[in-house]
């Protein structure tokens, strides 16, 4: 009846007054943010179809050009100034203000998350690498540089130049650490930026930069550092952390998140650390050692996958990837490494005469 032309168009006013005078019982920062987008285009009109996305929680094509043109400002105030809000709700909108740059990106996600699925992924990757670093401990009575122990490197898991025909090696490696601090350091990066970014961005698109960044890792050494062994996640975890501190660089104005320079020139100043650590326990092992320590290089490779497809995968929450352009051409570069990477691994150790440890 309001839309006799069937054109899918009403004016907002006109929405506004059946709203009003059937009482219908819409979530009102849904009806918020509908408003706001009828404010944004020209003649001031409600969409069908964008009623109709916003009610299941779904977002329309325009509406994220609408959100990535920045064409409207909320009518309320901003999720800062939520009140009663119960412990979760609170930790969900410290996620998103920790996470998101976007005033309507952060309501959008506060509004709409769902418990279900958890960050499950994160969660079990560490709790596993804790698990296998615990039972090694325990059989080799050694928690401080594990690596140096004959045994550690008999593990399956461990990539070791000599086992390259083993495949799952260059993945399973994340499971095993030099030692202690390695472990904790991970951990706690996985836990602190992992877990809030799996719950804003879905364990598709964290799962799948983290574990790119720990087969970048382990080829770029298999590629760089011929001799080497590898241990440790931390190709997966500076994939995670590169990613979010070149979306909050790349985005500054507008994150929310409190002492954000002081938290990136910490972080800085500890991802640094790691890489210098890494080094000189490869170069300058403070024990003698039966065979090469393991390689530094995954550090930078994790680092190089989170500052280029990371930020593609982070730009915008809830853009399909399909539809980036610029995601496409990442993706073509990566898989492009991976194929030199494979011919590498199959033709170049034997060309080359590699020297492989035992």
């Amino acid at each position: 009846q309001l839309d006799p032309e069937n054109t899918g168009f009403i004016g907002v006013e006109t929405f506004a007054s059946l709203v009003h005078s059937h009482e219908l019982p819409l979530d009102p920062a849904k009806l918020d943010m509908l408003v706001a987008l009828a404010q944004g285009n020209d003649e001031g009109q409600v969409c069908y179809q964008e009623l109709v996305d916003l009610i299941s929680s779904k977002r329309s094509s325009s509406f994220k050009r609408a959100i990535a043109n920045g064409q409207r400002a909320l009518p309320r105030d901003v999720l800062l100034d939520e009140t009663g809000l119960g412990f979760y709700k609170r930790f969900v909108r410290y996620v998103a203000y920790e996470i998101l740059p976007c005033e309507m990106d952060r309501r959008w996600y506060f509004y709409q998350h769902r418990t279900c699925p958890p960050p499950i992924f994160m969660a079990a990757v560490t709790l596993t690498q804790i698990i296998v670093f615990l039972c090694y401990g325990a059989r080799l009575n050694k928690w401080v540089l594990q690596t140096y122990h004959p045994e550690y490197m008999k593990s399956p898991l461990v990539y070791h130049p000599g086992h390259r025909a083993r495949a799952w090696r260059f993945l399973t490696y994340m499971f095993m650490h030099v030692g202690l601090e390695q472990l904790g350091f991970n951990a706690l990066l996985q836990l602190m930026i992992g877990v809030p970014l799996e719950m804003v961005h879905g364990i598709l698109r964290i799962s799948f930069l983290y574990l790119a960044g720990v087969l970048a890792g382990s080829l770029t050494v298999s590629i760089t550092d011929m001799r080497a062994p590898l241990v440790g996640g931390s190709g997966g975890v500076y994939a995670l952390c590169s990613a979010h501190l070149a979306n909050v660089v790349m985005n500054w104005a507008g994150m929310r998140c409190p002492y954000k320079l002081l938290r990136m020139v910490l972080a800085l100043v500890c991802m640094s650390s790691e890489v210098g650590r890494a080094v000189w326990l490869r170069f300058s092992p403070p024990l003698p050692a039966s065979g090469p320590q393991p390689s530094f290089m995954a550090h930078l490779a994790g680092a190089i996958v989170g500052i280029s497809m990371g930020l593609t995968i982070l730009r915008s929450y809830e853009e399909s990837l399909q539809d980036q352009c610029g995601w496409w051409v990442l993706l073509l570069s990566y898989g492009t490494f991976l194929l030199f990477a494979v011919f590498w691994n199959i033709f170049a150790y034997d060309l080359l005469g590699a020297q492989i440890p035992p």
